[in-house]
């Protein structure tokens, strides 16, 4: 695809993010979105910026992002002037171990996972109408299976802008717009999540570097909280 078509395909998926999230607003629909701070999410939190930079953007600080990932966050929210909230989880990090006193990141991860991302999101679908996540289709085999709109357990509706973005439009649409990248990109890492969990890409493509040697591939936020259709 040359640039010119990726640049109205872009433009065209830009003019629907906003025409949906005006017409949430119009409905008086109450709205949030969350984001991990990784390259990959800055072209949405920019869109957000653009769009309605009222709309709260949620961060779940699990006690294990990386250190990189913490100064990437506080750069982009300054720079972007977003709505930053901090989400902790209910249990101390000094509790969450197995019977045998091990972490769970070490003995359980989808437990971890469990209580450091799952559980403190799950009040706010309760209570808010429209969840804004910038999960994409290319990123994993469960995310190819969801629709632009979901429903979720607890009542609220997620909405996902960017799921048939391609890799080419999110760093295209980051060229455009001169966006910062996460630190870690240089360093090798193609994911970044939290840092028990994640190691630089060798040979895995994309989300390889997550839960490297298990068959795990979702933190849970994407496959717990998604409800029946």
């Amino acid at each position: 695809m040359d640039l010119h078509t990726l640049d109205q395909a872009i433009d065209a998926a830009v003019a629907d993010i906003e025409s949906r999230l005006v017409g949430y607003r119009q409905a008086g629909k109450t709205l949030f979105a969350t984001s991990s701070f990784q390259t990959q999410s800055i072209p949405l939190l920019h869109l957000l910026s653009r769009i309605d930079r009222t709309i709260p953007v949620y961060f779940l600080n699990t006690g294990y992002h990386f250190p990189e990932t913490l100064e990437f966050r506080d750069t982009v929210v300054q720079e972007l002037e977003l709505n930053l909230v901090q989400l902790q989880p209910l249990t101390p990090k000094s509790l969450q171990r197995d019977r045998n006193g091990v972490l769970y990141y070490a003995s359980d991860p989808d437990q971890c996972c469990f209580m450091n991302k799952v559980q403190p999101l799950e009040p706010l679908l309760k209570c808010m109408d429209v969840w804004v996540s910038g999960i994409r289709a290319v990123q994993s085999a469960q995310r190819r299976r969801l629709r632009s709109e979901e429903p979720t357990p607890q009542g609220a509706r997620r909405y996902h802008p960017l799921l048939q973005w391609t890799d080419p439009m999110i760093y295209r649409y980051a060229h455009r717009y001169q966006l910062p990248s996460h630190p870690l990109d240089a360093c090798g890492y193609a994911s970044v999540g939290c840092e028990p969990c994640t190691r630089r890409r060798v040979s895995e493509p994309g989300r390889g570097g997550r839960w490297f040697g298990l068959a795990k591939t979702e933190c849970g936020l994407h496959v717990d909280l998604v409800g029946t259709r």
